[in-house]
């Protein structure tokens, strides 16, 4: 179907906006929208009502998105806290730390959010870890609450990969609300594999004695592809981190494959072991775990982190463009 027509689809009813099938205490919906007046006319309200409630409000959007609420909302926006979703959820995976931590800060009020993480412009990766993101949520704030997140969804940026009824309870506008299994979801996801590595990658296989040897290697391959010295050092140092992961619980090896494609350097770690939690490296493991750290470092120091892991082994693919400049934002 058509993106427009899928848009209009959705958007010819006005059902209620109550969310049924989502976790208890979370409430995790959704809207499309075709345009700038028709993102105002739908976002606004849902400011408003939360503003109204007393409840703690966050929006999390591109700038442009962030202007229009703005001047719509006059001297209200002065109580709604803003963030760029471009520079705080460039890599999806640090969102759920971003209202994990908005919840640790204000303990018993209820929140409202407004979180836009498939904003058009995104890569096609970025917007398939939007997607696990989006996923993901469900798992992460399933016992939380009272958090009501409403999810903005371009039509020009939907695709049949990319369907905001996939991971969330309610689409508002739609007909039905879904009750899914939504840690079932996510696990799907999770384990899905994601694109081959090039025939064309360099290769190399590691143990332990090989660790120093490998990182060295990534460095100085990067720095010739022209990435800032700043941008190398981080990426070296999520690179150490993942393959150190792979001989501490992956089998004692992997494979590290590295390429550059449309102006970003990939290194992608592949081992035969397993992760059973989904939310690795998007929940900052205790001090005194085995394990966790690593990846939460990798999601800190990289553009995108992706991590897909299974019964037949996990993948870690780190993403580092050359037209950022400066450090890890």
């Amino acid at each position: 179907m058509p993106v427009r027509d899928y848009a209009v689809e959705v958007l010819i009813d006005s059902a209620p906006e109550a969310v049924n099938g989502g976790p208890a205490g979370f409430q995790h919906d959704a809207f499309v929208y075709i345009d700038d007046d028709d993102f105002v006319r739908r976002a606004t309200p849902f400011l408003r009502d939360g503003l109204s409630a007393g409840e703690v409000v966050l929006a999390a959007l591109p700038p442009e998105r962030i202007s229009l609420l703005r001047k719509e909302l006059g001297d209200l926006a002065g109580q709604i806290t803003f963030i760029d979703m471009t520079v705080a959820g460039r890599n999806p995976a640090r969102i759920i730390p971003l209202w994990a931590d908005l919840m640790r800060r204000h303990p018993g009020r209820s929140i409202r959010g407004l979180g836009e993480p498939a904003y058009p412009g995104r890569t096609a990766a970025e917007f398939t870890e939007a997607k696990l993101h989006e996923a993901l949520l469900n798992v992460a704030f399933e016992h939380s609450g009272p958090f009501r997140l409403r999810c903005p969804y371009s039509a020009a940026a939907l695709s049949p990969e990319l369907e905001p009824a996939e991971t969330h309870p309610v689409v508002i506008g739609s007909r039905n609300g879904c009750s899914l299994d939504w840690g079932k979801v996510a696990l799907e996801l999770f384990g899905a594999s994601l694109p081959a590595v090039p025939g064309w990658a360099q290769r190399r296989e590691f143990g332990l004695a090989e660790l120093t040897a490998v990182r060295r290697w990534a460095a100085e391959w990067a720095r010739s592809q022209g990435l800032s010295r700043d941008q190398v050092d981080d990426l070296a140092l999520a690179l150490h981190e993942i393959c150190t992961n792979s001989v501490r619980f992956g089998g004692g090896q992997g494979t590290l494959s590295l390429w550059a494609q449309h102006r970003t350097l990939i290194l992608d770690v592949a081992d035969r072991g397993r992760i059973d939690d989904l939310l690795v490296g998007r929940v900052l493991p205790p001090i005194e775990g085995l394990g966790g750290r690593g990846t939460w470092m990798a999601n800190q120091l990289c553009d995108l982190v992706q991590l897909r892991s299974s019964g037949t082994g996990t993948q870690v693919r780190l993403h580092s463009r050359l037209d950022r400049g400066g450090g890890a934002g």
